[in-house]
């Protein structure tokens, strides 16, 4: 039986003079690749899961009028679903369409098979043939599950180095990968010279984020993780614009300006995930990217949106206080005020419904930023908090961790990204106090290339906040957990290099906890 790894590292299947573009097309041939940018699946259910490609024949395309490098209507493609890496027992097929309004990509929601088992697709149109993509079903639903292993990445900014962290995970072995945001960056930045955005311009326009996205999809890694696995994906900011929240930009634009860029950032990023059709079709400056998802009776997923409904940060107001900046309640009260929310009241209700209904035996809350206290000593000695992670909504922090406390969840675990550091965090509803029960125990990823904070700094700061039981913002890897129904491991894995696309891989660290005793041990 082939190896499943030189599977999904063969070469995709090139189509000069191939089968019709579409029905608008007439009989036009494919002239050059049409899925250079590779393939993906994603939202895996006990019974199947969605397939996700784009057709770009021109990824980069320059023209607004042909996003990659396509014209024309909805362009038909076959999608195959097999049992065997050499694609020879076909348990699905069909055909789906690759839609002009969403620059051809293609989210196909595949039912019908059988739960916690491997299975490997392929794409086709025309006669050009995509590379092969392995993904694994969930298992039945209560289903008894003895191990499941899962990774969780973020802050993946192309100019500042290699994704080769994507292609160790890849290797793992992973049944599942967690996006948590900063899957792009919109900006140029200045300091990076490893390598550079292709537009050498802010993404702004959906031109811009698609082919921003088209740029990060080329990657070689980045495919290779796609291909590997299933994904689920929640976002940052940066998929938008650094520190944004619901309507407010941080270059206070009007909030109609705003929401008219949103919804093109929202758009783009639809085009480009395995996300569910049903579920996440924007509409406008609109998309739910909130969902659930079981394993058995081993581990159900939250995936939360972080971003999209959270309220405008504390003191937000001109000249210099659209970014995240340090507060505190004595000089900004709007900081303490209770109805302040990072979930939105529906986001909110949806999960705290689903924590309270959960019998799972761990329950993972996969969200953006850090949750954990964080005071920041300033020079008089008064602490300050960052107003663009949890700790610049304090009420909502509590009122999830209480309802998690109240509705007894079993094994709560938060993991996050966006600092650019490796954390283990113990959560409680009183931080001030020693004795304080632990509620929940909160793993915090570092980037994949995206540049640390100064180690120094937070150093000081984890000094004055024992809840942190573990900091280091030296290196750029990733988590990979292994769930067991008595534990649950996770090594943060480190790249030796970003700047080296052949850096190698080692382990800085394990983190345990045990089933039934929320906290870590490193």
């Amino acid at each position: 039986m082939p190896n499943r790894r030189t599977v999904l590292q063969g070469a995709v299947a090139l189509a000069v003079n191939a089968g019709l573009i579409g029905r608008a097309a007439g009989q036009a041939k494919w002239t050059s690749d049409p899925f250079q940018l590779g393939v993906a699946s994603g939202c895996p259910r006990p019974d199947g899961f969605v397939l996700w490609t784009r057709l770009a024949p021109d990824p980069l395309s320059a023209d607004p009028a042909t996003p990659g490098g396509m014209t024309g209507g909805d362009v038909p493609v076959t999608y195959e679903v097999a049992t065997d890496p050499a694609m020879r027992n076909i348990a699905r097929h069909g055909r789906a369409r690759a839609e002009a309004a969403f620059a051809h990509s293609v989210h196909e929601q595949v039912s019908g098979l059988s739960p916690g088992r491997d299975y490997w697709y392929r794409f086709t149109s025309g006669g050009a043939q995509s590379r092969i993509g392995h993904v694994r079903t969930a298992p039945a639903i209560g289903a008894a599950t003895e191990r499941m292993r899962f990774g969780f990445v973020s802050c993946s900014n192309y100019e500042f180095g290699y994704f080769s962290a994507y292609r160790h995970l890849a290797a793992e072995d992973p049944a599942l990968i967690i996006f948590l945001g900063d899957y792009i960056y919109e900006h140029i930045d200045p300091r990076a010279h490893t390598r550079r955005h292709s537009d050498n311009a802010e993404a702004k326009t959906l031109q811009g984020y698609r082919n921003r996205y088209a740029q990060y999809r080329l990657d070689p890694d980045l495919q290779t993780l796609h291909a590997a696995a299933a994904a689920l994906a929640t976002w940052d900011d940066h998929e938008v614009q650094n520190d944004y929240a619901d309507q407010w930009s941080q270059t206070f634009d009007p909030p109609e300006i705003f929401l008219a860029r949103r919804a093109t950032a929202y758009q783009a990023f639809y085009e480009h995930m395995p996300v569910q059709p049903h579920l996440s079709r924007p509409n406008g400056p609109a998309m739910r990217v909130y969902d659930r998802f079981a394993f058995g009776d081993l581990v159900a997923f939250h995936l939360i949106d972080g971003r999209q409904y959270r309220s405008r940060e504390a003191c937000y107001a001109p000249p210099d206080k659209g970014r995240a900046h340090a507060v505190n309640g004595a000089i900004c009260p709007e900081l303490l005020q209770p109805g302040r929310s990072m979930l939105g009241r529906m986001q909110e209700a949806w999960l705290f419904d689903g924590l309270s209904r959960s019998r799972a035996r761990w329950n993972i809350l996969a969200q953006d930023v850090l949750m954990t206290r964080l005071r920041e000593r300033q020079g008089d000695g008064s602490f300050d908090v960052w107003s663009d992670d949890w700790n610049g909504y304090p009420a909502s922090r509590t009122r999830v961790l209480q309802h998690i406390r109240d509705s007894r969840v079993a094994n709560p675990v938060v993991i996050g990204g966006d600092i650019h550091s490796f954390w283990a965090n113990e959560l409680k509803l009183d931080f001030d106090d020693a004795r304080a029960p632990v509620i929940a125990t909160e793993l915090v990823g570092t980037s994949i290339t995206s540049p640390p904070g100064p180690e120094e700094m937070f150093r000081a700061y984890v000094r004055d906040n024992p809840n942190v039981k573990f900091f280091d913002g030296r290196h750029r890897g990733y988590v990979c957990a292994d769930i067991l129904p008595g534990r649950m491991e996770s090594r943060f894995q480190i790249v030796s290099d970003v700047t080296d696309p052949k850096a190698t891989r080692s382990t800085l660290a394990t983190a345990v906890i045990e089933d039934g005793r929320a906290g870590v041990s490193i």
